[in-house]
């Protein structure tokens, strides 16, 4: 199966589970409507694909518990994108091709449309078909990927180094945060459902980490040569934001090279555990989605 026909056949039970908590509990029609426009609104869907593709790497039938956590999961990388494209931070006006939230609905609806899907989505955990002990380990590392020490904390490192130049390692620093975190939770959170021993655990994450880097390197090659059209927002803003980048601080060629050295760490570790799954053979799903950021 490939990703496409993958993606194809299970996405649509994550927007079933989605659509289903919105309705059921934003009552007030503006908030449904602003909530759903960005929820709606396209993107690759790429967190919920590697949480749904770990757990059929590690040949476990996909369940409603596990759309609704890819669902939360998403709910949460969503709320980040309508707060990130703010006026008091990245003042984007498009974001997957359409006008922003704020652009559409007003700053202030925008932000609680914002807050709803982060809300929403833990409430969606926290109903989620897993058992008790699975809720509580997923709603835990959900939790910690998105908050402070996550995705959060690193939005505000990123919001800090417009004021300077940060070196390498700062950056990468925060980038595990703001962009690393949520991809890890998604790969970890797949083996944890899966039940797998440790060892492949720490390869996996080797994979997911990696992966997250590589993501971050290809986004911001894509905001120097990219086509706004092809990729749905405005490009230059990080120059315009004076934020340091991969290609600032190591110029094009450089983070070229950079995205190659961990899209092959992160081959390296998934193939290791092929083998320990006699998957050798076979070209998975995990590779295909790594494989779209060398294009």
């Amino acid at each position: 199966m490939t990703k496409e026909i993958f993606a194809k056949e299970y996405l649509p039970y994550v927007m079933k589970e989605m659509a289903s908590v919105l309705e059921t509990n934003a009552s007030e029609k503006l908030l449904f409507d602003s909530m759903s426009y960005s929820l709606e609104a396209g993107g690759k869907r790429l967190r919920p694909l590697l949480l749904l593709a770990t757990i059929d790497f590690f040949g476990e039938k996909l369940s409603k518990g596990h759309f609704q956590i890819a669902g939360a999961l998403e709910m949460i990388h969503t709320y980040s994108l309508i707060h990130d494209d703010l006026p008091a931070m990245d003042n984007d006006e498009l974001r997957r091709g359409k006008p922003t939230n704020h652009m559409v609905y007003g700053e202030a609806l925008a932000i609680l449309a914002g807050d709803g899907l982060l809300t929403e989505a833990l409430h969606l955990v926290a109903v989620s078909e897993l058992s008790s002990a699975q809720r509580v380990w997923v709603m835990t590392e959900l939790t910690k990927a998105s908050g402070a020490k996550g995705m959060i904390g690193g939005q505000v490192g990123d919001i800090e180094g417009e004021k300077t130049t940060l070196t390498l390692e700062e950056l990468q620093a925060v980038h595990e945060k703001k962009t690393g975190a949520l991809i890890r939770f998604a790969v970890e959170t797949g083996c944890y459902l899966t039940a797998q021993p440790e060892s492949i655990m720490t390869e996996m994450m080797t994979y997911a980490d990696n992966f997250g880097v590589a993501f971050q390197i290809k986004d911001d090659l894509l905001d120097v040569l990219g086509d706004e059209a092809e990729i749905g927002k405005r490009t230059g803003m990080d120059e315009a934001l004076n934020k340091s980048t991969y290609t600032s601080l190591l110029g094009v060629e450089g983070a070229q090279k950079a995205l190659s050295e961990h899209y092959n760490k992160a081959v390296t570790a998934l193939t290791t555990v092929k083998k320990q799954l006699g998957k050798t053979e076979e070209v998975t799903i995990l590779e295909e989605l790594i494989q779209t950021l060398m294009g």
